[in-house]
């Protein structure tokens, strides 16, 4: 099972990184908060305070079309927040 699936690289989750050393990652849904806290210390050789996590429901999309009205829905996934310790930092685009 792959734990860390990608890290969440948006204007929100950067302001919040620039006020505490806090990370996001879309991880696998049946991971625990222990799970979650090992593979990103493990990954990134950071050490880790604390892990919050939460369950969004995938949205439910239709559209009319040429063939009828299509009715899809996106996946559920499971996001984690991570904080590190003080003073220490994870660099996404370090290896680009």
């Amino acid at each position: 099972m792959e734990i860390l699936k990608k890290p969440v690289v948006t204007e929100k989750m950067n302001r919040i990184t620039e006020k505490q050393p806090r990370y996001g990652f879309i991880v696998d849904k049946r991971a625990n908060k222990i799970d979650i806290k090992v593979a990103v210390e493990s990954m990134y050789g950071v050490n880790v305070e604390s892990v919050n996590t939460m369950v969004f429901r995938g949205k439910s999309k239709s559209r009319y079309t040429k063939t009828g009205f299509v009715t899809g829905a996106k996946p559920n996934y499971k996001k984690a927040i991570v904080t590190l310790k003080q003073g220490e930092i994870i660099d996404f685009f370090s290896n680009i």
